[in-house]
């Protein structure tokens, strides 16, 4: 098993559609002005320990709390959607303490590593590890 790079880059744009990280300009403009820093590089180390956690051990994980691939990707819309509602009406539903910079929450989770992006990676994960995924229901 080599490393195909058609595999890598059709990886790459799946992520890059599913992410939409032009389209979340917006709402980084507004957690900078409402936090006024945002860190970029804790943003993307962030990322990406969530987003390598789900790739190798996300269905295990999410199957110890008993959470399906579904359940999950409608938990993190409603989070999404609760952020378009602070954006839109001008409230804040999320509190930011007089430290935090919005680094984290709600930049690299879930905005980066988001719903959308972790089903995408749990898919993928299917296959680069099928042997881990292919184990009949009744063993």
């Amino acid at each position: 098993m080599g490393i195909n790079l058609r595999e890598i880059l059709a990886s790459f744009m799946v992520l890059f559609a599913i992410i939409d990280i032009t389209g979340s300009i917006p709402i980084i403009l507004d957690i900078k002005a409402r936090a006024g820093i945002v860190h970029p590089m804790k943003v993307t180390i962030v990322s990406f320990l969530i987003l390598s956690a789900f790739l190798f051990i996300g269905t295990p994980l999410l199957g110890i709390f008993g959470v399906d691939i579904y359940s999950f990707a409608i938990a993190g819309s409603f989070i999404i959607f609760l952020i378009a509602m602070e954006m839109i009406l001008g409230i804040e539903l999320f509190k930011q303490d007089a430290h935090g910079s919005g680094s984290v929450f709600p930049i690299a989770f879930p905005l980066i590593a988001g719903a959308g992006s972790i089903t995408t990676i749990l898919s993928m994960s299917s296959l680069l590890f099928p042997i881990v995924y292919c184990v009949p229901a009744s063993m």
